[in-house]
């Protein structure tokens, strides 16, 4: 391979609009006469399998998972205050989804501290908690395959972080 990063079957990837998947196996496959290497990844939770062109993978996004201190990063950021601007929720909306598009674990722990209502706090409208959950749930999955724990336990951690902010 001519990029620097190698993928191997079993290997936990983040693909920055789809989150973890894992690498079944890397193939070559003939797609209208042109001989293509392929990263096969599937996604348990979506049900869904992607094929990344090999020499595709580091313009795609498709990265390994966070450093332990990129997701330590991460997780501080829970600690922060929220920055909630008052712009209309339509642009701040396609911010959020940026910042959850683009795989980045800071940038996804930004929106979920910044959408993370206390109990003391007015209710979310429906499309914040869409959007929160989306958030949780990526960052979850990567803290859960990083720590080799279940999603359930990695989401509770985040809970934690949350309420003692």
């Amino acid at each position: 391979m001519s990029n620097e990063m190698e993928f191997s079957a079993g290997d936990y990837v983040v693909y920055p609009t789809h989150g973890v998947g894992r690498v079944t196996c890397v193939q070559t496959q003939e797609i209208s006469g042109v001989s293509l290497e392929l990263i096969v990844i599937k996604f348990d939770k979506d049900r869904m399998t992607l094929r990344v062109p090999v020499t595709k993978a580091q313009n795609s996004g498709l990265r390994k998972l966070s450093s332990r201190k990129l997701m330590d990063a991460a997780l501080q950021t829970l600690k922060g205050r929220s920055r909630v601007k008052r712009t209309m929720w339509s642009r701040r909306a396609q911010e959020y989804e940026a910042k959850i598009n683009s795989g980045d674990p800071v940038a996804i722990a930004e929106v979920v501290r910044d959408l993370h209502r206390g109990d003391d706090q007015p209710e979310q409208s429906y499309s914040e908690r869409q959007m929160y959950q989306a958030a949780v749930e990526r960052l979850a999955r990567e803290l859960a395959a990083l720590e080799k724990i279940d999603e359930i336990k990695a989401a509770e951690k985040l809970e934690k972080l949350l309420s003692a902010a």
